[in-house]
């Protein structure tokens, strides 16, 4: 509408500002751009958290994201907006410097510190005007007065201020809003978070909470009444000089993999050649050599070979050390993996599907988890940071969420109910995820916090690496534990934006194992791969310490199935879960087991992806064999089906297969 004014907003706080923003980062983008906003800058205390979530919600709707970060500097409280790469990297790199000399949630940054960064700087004046002429000289043409105003008793005399204090230093001004909630009916939620920050009930503080609910994106009709114009102006001139995108980041492997006479794809045709002749002294089959040359053409495709050279380099380690290690999950179905030593599934007895695990129409990088002794795993994380450094290498972060009983029990004690009435009603609920009822006021504020971001905790093992400065990428900050530093963003901001992360594991079977083969004197080599007296145990359900199949719903269903080999045992691990139970396949499968039911095919090429599970489709890999082959989905397309029934209970997404499995 042409009687609004344009405006960006440029100091606005998600709920990563732990417990003192009240909005999710989507919830930010999705109402700024329902407003009309210009862009909109995300600017967490000392943080980048929720800067991926943001960026690809912003990318959803077309509203323009700027990434920023609000700091408190020797009493003096700034804004800081990234205009292009470097100043990215520099803010990074600052909020690295301030968590890294502090503990745990907590920074410690001087002006000195900051004067190293190039970013644009807003200050938001408090009793203290001594930052003026700092700001004036080591921010020369980037840094202006931010006026935030709320409509206080004092407003206009705070903008009469401000504006002699702009004419003094010759900072120019800019309308800001200091923005913690999308919506002002959040308001109220905002009080209960402040509550839980202070550790006392709401009614006991006082004038820590906000007098009114300002604080929110505001209509822009509403910002032409509190502002002058020529502020609201300077938002978008500001925000013009804001080019930066979290696609630009490129994320680049250390280069010290690769001799200097190899490329990463030759290192690695290399090292796959060498394992298989270890593996097959025989010689390889034409069925095996011909998966490699289609997985190391697609790896090559992909770019990802110094992913596996990083996985192969901790795993030759862990085994000079004597250090027990094993690959799994979906990178036993890489005949590459296999080569490397990373995992032991042998393709030429397995049916491996190559694109489980890596696929080109699935923008997202390969995950290989490997598990070591859980009373050695430091040695290889240690091995990492001396390697690589701490500059260069931390733990990917996991984002602790609130959770119904914990979202009960803060909710609770915020309105001040009595203790054993909030432990009384949190223990009702369980330890999974579900909605909370809205009974009343308490539970329905319970219900808002659920999912609302409590701190950043430790990834168990997710390791990134990178070949410069990775401050520079992602802030890193200090973990609890000692000696251990993680980055501000988890697993799935990684995945969002295709950078690497190499999983290093604790698994305290492989200790179990590593104590009992050393109880009778044997290498892991010299286990035979099959023994009958073995599986006649697993037939009576002699399996309590045996890993994977000692719970009692694997006890009660060994005795039917009665497994005979590695495959059956496979087909059992996989069958006691929700799936195969809910999707009524456990009994058609132990009928024919028991041949009280022929197994019946549509056609030879299904017979060719279930016959080995006897016509019941048990594996995620049958679920996309049968797609490409019944269907004619690409090996991507059926990764995406699988990966959409995987998530159909959280969202839903199978509508748009349909017509095709049709």
């Amino acid at each position: 509408m042409a009687f609004l004014p344009d405006y960006a907003e440029l100091h606005a706080l998600s709920n990563f500002s732990f417990l003192r923003g009240a909005s999710h980062p989507e919830e930010l983008v999705t109402r700024a751009h329902a407003l009309g906003y210009q862009a909109l800058a995300l600017t967490d205390e000392c943080s980048l958290a929720g800067s991926v979530r943001a960026h690809f919600a912003a990318k959803e709707c077309g509203l323009k994201l700027i990434h920023g970060t609000e700091l408190i500097v020797e009493n003096t409280k700034l804004v800081l907006l990234a205009t292009d790469r470097t100043s990215y990297g520099a803010i990074s790199s600052l909020i690295t410097t301030g968590r890294r000399r502090s503990k745990k949630g907590t920074y410690a940054l001087t002006r000195a510190d900051v004067e190293k960064t190039n970013a644009l700087a807003l200050w938001v004046p408090g009793e203290d005007l001594s930052a003026a002429p700092w700001l004036a000289e080591h921010f020369a043409g980037r840094a202006w007065i931010a006026v935030e105003l709320h409509c206080g008793p004092n407003d206009r005399a705070k903008l009469n201020g401000l504006q002699q204090l702009s004419k003094q230093t010759g900072l120019p001004l800019v309308a800001a809003g200091d923005v913690r909630m999308h919506l002002r009916s959040r308001k109220r939620l905002h009080d209960v978070l402040t509550a839980i920050r202070l550790g006392k009930p709401v009614a006991q503080c006082g004038q820590a909470l906000q007098p009114n609910a300002e604080r929110s994106l505001r209509l822009r009709m509403r910002l032409a009444q509190l502002y002058p114009g020529e502020l609201l102006e300077e938002t978008l001139r500001i925000a013009e000089r804001c080019r930066f995108s979290l696609d630009e980041l490129r994320y680049e492997y250390p280069a010290e993999l690769v001799p200097p006479e190899h490329s990463p794809a030759s290192w690695l045709k290399k090292l796959t050649e060498d394992g298989l002749r270890r593996r097959f002294p025989g010689g390889v089959e034409l069925k095996v050599r011909e998966m490699v040359e289609h997985e190391l053409a697609l790896i090559a495709e992909l770019g990802y070979e110094p992913f596996f050279l990083t996985v192969e380099d901790l795993v030759r380690y862990a085994r000079s050390k004597d250090i027990l290690c094993q690959g799994r999950g979906s990178a036993a179905n890489s005949v590459v993996c296999y080569a490397l030593g990373i995992t032991e599934v042998d393709p030429a007895r397995m049916n491996v599907l190559f694109e489980r695990f890596v696929s080109r129409e699935r923008n997202e990088p390969p995950d290989i988890d490997v598990d070591f002794e859980h009373q050695r795993r430091e040695e290889v994380i240690q091995y990492v940071y001396q390697k690589y450094g701490r500059h260069r290498a931390a733990l990917a972060a996991t984002v602790i969420c609130y959770r119904p009983k914990s979202a009960v029990r803060d909710a609770g004690k915020a309105l001040g109910v009595p203790a054993d009435e909030v432990d009384r009603v949190a223990k009702g609920f369980a330890f999974w995820d579900q909605a909370i009822p809205p009974a009343n006021t308490w539970l329905q504020f319970a219900q808002q916090l659920r999912g609302f971001p409590r701190h950043l905790s430790q990834h168990p093992g997710g390791f990134v690496i990178s070949r410069g400065p990775l401050a520079e990428l992602v802030p890193i900050e200090n973990a609890a534990m000692p000696e251990r530093t993680v980055i501000q963003w988890d697993k799935d901001d990684l995945e969002a934006l295709g950078l690497l992360k190499v999983d290093v594991l604790g698994l305290g079977m492989l200790s179990a194992i590593r104590r009992a083969l050393a109880l009778v004197g044997r290498q892991m080599h010299e286990v035979p791969p099959e023994d009958p007296r073995v599986y006649a145990m697993i037939q009576k359900a002699d399996t309590i310490g045996v890993f994977q199949i000692e719970s009692r719903a694997q006890m009660s269903m060994l005795p039917r199935l009665k497994p005979e080999n590695f495959y059956d045992l496979v087909i059992e691990v996989a069958i006691v879960r929700p799936g195969p139970i809910q999707g009524g396949m456990v009994h058609p499968y132990l009928r024919r087991r028991r041949q009280e039911e022929p197994a019946t095919y549509p056609s030879a090429a299904v017979e060719q992806v279930l016959g080995r599970t006897l016509g019941v489709p048990i594996f995620q890999e049958q679920v996309m064999q049968l797609a490409m082959v019944a269907a004619g989905f690409t090996p991507g397309e059926a990764d995406r089906l699988r990966r959409s029934m995987a998530a159909w209970k959280k969202r839903g997404g199978l509508e748009h297969f349909e017509d095709k499995l049709k």
